[in-house]
């Protein structure tokens, strides 16, 4: 008979992996919402992270409990987590701008399951292969790298040179501005990586 406690262990790191944030991160996000009761924090890790409902109700039933230690095995290589790395690429003047790499990086993550390699200024999002890059441009605005062949042309895309990392980049300053427009790109370059 399977061992649930592992099982549990499984579930709440692949949580944190699908999500690229730890389970404190996860709460305080829930705690931002506004939200009290049970179910309506559930639909919205469902509609904001893309969560299945076992795994978002898990993450709530965790709110407020003593968080079990999900640490690697002894031995095991130490991957750093995205979380870690936001910490490391926005600070200074560039630490306003991760509530709105988090909220870009909520919506990517209802195109469906991908990796993130966390790169020293900006994560890399990847399939089979990297499908975009989030990271701070500037102080005040973030840069999305898009690899797709098929992007048109949009006055807020910039085409890049031929065997560059991506095909186009777009800077968002906004939450406003993740709009359809920037979603329909990320979708064709996530499913350009499939």
């Amino acid at each position: 008979m399977a061992d649930p406690q592992a099982a549990l262990l499984t579930q709440l790191k692949n949580i944190q992996a699908k999500t690229g944030k730890t389970l404190a991160e996860l709460h305080a996000l829930l705690a931002g919402s506004g939200l009290a009761k049970h179910g309506e924090k559930r639909s919205w890790l469902m509609a904001q992270l893309g969560l299945g409902y076992g795994d978002a109700n898990t993450v709530v039933s965790f709110e407020g409990k003593p968080l079990p230690d999900l640490g690697a095995a002894p031995g095991a290589p130490q991957a750093t987590p995205a979380g870690d790395a936001l910490d490391a690429i926005y600070t200074g003047n560039k630490a306003a701008l991760r509530a709105m790499h988090e909220a870009v990086m909520a919506r990517i993550h209802e195109l469906g399951d991908f990796e993130i390699a966390p790169k020293k200024t900006y994560l890399s999002l990847r399939r089979s292969k990297q499908f975009a890059m989030v990271g701070p441009a500037t102080a005040k605005q973030i840069e999305i790298g898009l690899n797709c062949k098929t992007l048109p042309e949009h006055p807020r895309l910039k085409m890049e040179k031929p065997g560059g990392m991506c095909q186009a980049t777009t800077r968002i300053e906004a939450e406003a501005q993740i709009d359809a427009d920037l979603m329909g790109w990320l979708k064709a370059a996530y499913d350009a990586a499939a």
